[in-house]
């Protein structure tokens, strides 16, 4: 690719076809690189059956997400380490490091073996391969906005960095576009395997048959991650034939460039005070509606109104593709008036409406579910008894029968109320007129108990309308292949994600043109990557994890949506209060002085 020549102090100008190329290329590898990072998101659920197997349903399915959350734990690292890379050696050279991590680590995924065959190894390393792509994205994505935005005319800065903004949306609907032709090809090809317990052995029904799942979650979820390897090849390909950046080059020539990027930009309070505002002002909000549109709505339509996968990956995917071009529609509109009222108020309103969105989600996707739900369930425990069942190390096993009845109502997706019993006693489960005594999971008889238990709760919330055989569950939403949407109640569930999406466009549409104009170019590097990916990579990043943990301890399927409403209205309070307005009209390369 020839050189890009231009006039730096002229950014009104059209952008050439050179320019568009060059963003083209970053915004194409971009795709390819969060396609690596979601992969593991999208198959959460999949996963921690395959490398948790050693821990309860409901446990499990935290440690999943939290393993999903270990990759964003680590980004602010990765902010640093490559933000000081890009400000010291360039945009392009630290853009083929992040990449290359990226997709070994993703490859080596599918090659895993899981926990029946290397024990607690493979779920440590699966984490530890987490936290490699982690670091490889936090430094990919500042690079890539201001790659963009140092290349765009200034009056349409908004409008071409939301190209990049569509690549982490684009990245998930690729992965969920390839899991859903996999799955379809693997599991109307190949039999059902059997399900196999921590040790190995096949787990049981009560009736003395061996329980079963499809093909795909035994082994064909591996071929997404195997398949990215021609993803990396191709992406490497992309960013070699990228330049570098006009503005890092003018800088460089001119002696400009900073020689402590990292001390320049988080030593000194005038520069400090900027980052912590655009964490608490902008990212933090920004990231909860973010995840909770896409990340958690998936989630939760597969493992709390229980739409199977297969579905629900469906329904998500339509969204994206109906809601994706809000990118550029509110990238565009903050070129006119502005980015700071757009991200605010999508923070709001989502703030505002996710309660009565998230039940009407479950009312549409399984009415049965969503009118068993109204019948009264109550929980009796001595309060002493009851954790709080999130636990990121794994080292705790929850045994107490509190832990146990509310574990096991969670996971049926039973909403319950819980009222203090006498100091020392086991807990109990009311559902309508029906009790059932819990039991203490250390106990000799355990495992009868535990048979015992499960079979009681499954008929007393089967007789209260529980849909607890979802095979007999004929009111639940499903497709049958991609374009099996066309029901009153696959439209209506795709518009509601839809109306999910346009809120995570609202909000991360403009970001990144609003994280580059806050900061100089000789440390826009490193001082745009650590506050955002603090606020994606912490508050967005456990979000799942979080929610799902509020809400097994609450006993209501819908109390894990305050945390992300509490950060939303902290981001539009403290973004009111202290995020400068204006800042589209700023000139970017004219402020290296301060």
């Amino acid at each position: 690719m020839a050189t890009t020549d231009m006039n730096i102090s002229d950014r009104r100008r059209p952008m050439t076809a050179e320019e568009r190329k060059v963003i083209l290329a970053s915004s194409a590898g971009t795709i390819f690189e969060w396609y690596d990072f979601y992969l593991y998101g999208s198959l959460a659920a999949v996963i921690g059956a395959q490398f948790f197997t050693a821990f309860p349903e409901a446990t499990r399915n935290v440690f999943a997400l939290l393993a999903f959350a270990a990759g964003f734990l680590v980004r602010p690292f990765g902010a640093l380490v490559f933000g000081a890379l890009g400000d010291l050696v360039g945009r392009k050279y630290t853009f083929l490091m992040t990449i290359l991590i990226m997709g070994v680590s993703t490859f080596l995924v599918g090659l895993l073996p899981n926990y029946q065959a290397w024990g607690v190894a493979a779920p440590v390393i699966l984490i530890i391969l987490r936290m490699a792509q982690g670091l490889a994205l936090g430094g990919e994505y500042g690079g890539a906005a201001i790659y963009v935005a140092e290349h765009a005319p200034a009056n349409r800065r908004g409008y071409y960095t939301a190209f990049i903004q569509t690549t982490a949306t684009l990245g998930l609907l690729l992965s969920l576009i390839v899991i859903i032709s996999v799955q379809g090809y693997v599991n109307g090809n190949y039999p059902d395997q059997p399900v196999l317990d921590a040790a190995g052995a096949a787990v049981m029904n009560a009736d003395g048959t061996p329980q079963m799942m499809k093909a795909f979650n035994a082994w064909g979820w591996r071929i997404p991650f195997l398949g990215s390897i021609l993803l990396l090849l191709i992406s490497l390909y992309i960013r070699l034939q990228m330049n570098e950046s006009p503005a890092f080059k003018k800088m460089k020539e001119e002696g400009a460039a900073s020689k402590a990027p990292l001390r320049e930009a988080f030593g000194n309070w005038r520069n400090g005070k900027i980052a912590l505002i655009a964490l608490l002002g902008l990212t933090a909000g920004q990231a909860v509606v973010w995840y909770s549109g896409q990340f958690y709505a998936l989630f939760f339509l597969q493992n709390v109104v229980k739409v199977d996968s297969f579905s629900a990956n469906v329904f998500v995917a339509w969204s994206l593709i109906l809601g994706t071009g809000g990118f550029l529609f509110f990238g565009a509109l903050s070129d006119r008036i502005g980015r700071k009222p757009i991200i605010l108020a999508g923070c709001l309103i989502a703030a505002i409406t996710y309660f009565p969105v998230f039940k009407f989600l479950t009312t549409t996707a399984n009415p049965v579910l969503a009118a068993a739900q109204e019948t009264p369930i109550v929980v009796s425990a001595d309060p002493a008894d009851c954790s709080f069942q999130f636990n990121p190390v794994g080292t705790a096993k929850f045994t107490n029968s509190c832990d146990i009845v509310k574990a096991g109502l969670t996971s049926r997706s039973a909403n319950s109320s819980t009222e203090d019993a006498a100091a020392g006693s086991v807990a109990s489960v009311k559902v309508g007129e029906t009790v059932i005594q819990g039991y203490v999971g250390t106990a000799e008889n355990a495992a009868d108990e535990k048979k015992r238990f499960d079979g009681e709760l499954n008929a007393a919330l089967t007789a209260a309308g529980y849909p607890i055989n979802a095979a007999e569950n004929t009111s639940i939403a499903k497709a049958e292949h991609f374009i099996d949407i066309f029901t009153g109640q696959k439209i209506t569930i795709i518009l509601i994600l839809t109306y999910l999406i346009l809120l995570v466009t609202m909000v991360y549409g403009p970001i990144a043109a609003m994280l580059v104009e806050l900061f100089p170019t000789r440390i826009r590097y490193s001082g745009l990557s650590l506050p955002y990916h603090i606020g994606n990579g912490w508050f967005g990043g456990l979000l799942p994890a979080t929610a799902f943990a509020i809400s097994a301890q609450t006993g209501n399927i819908y109390a894990g949506l305050w945390y992300a409403i509490v950060v939303a209205l902290m981001t539009v309070v403290i973004g009111t209060l202290f995020v400068p307005g204006g800042t589209h009209k700023k000139d970017i390369f004219a402020d290296d002085g301060r």
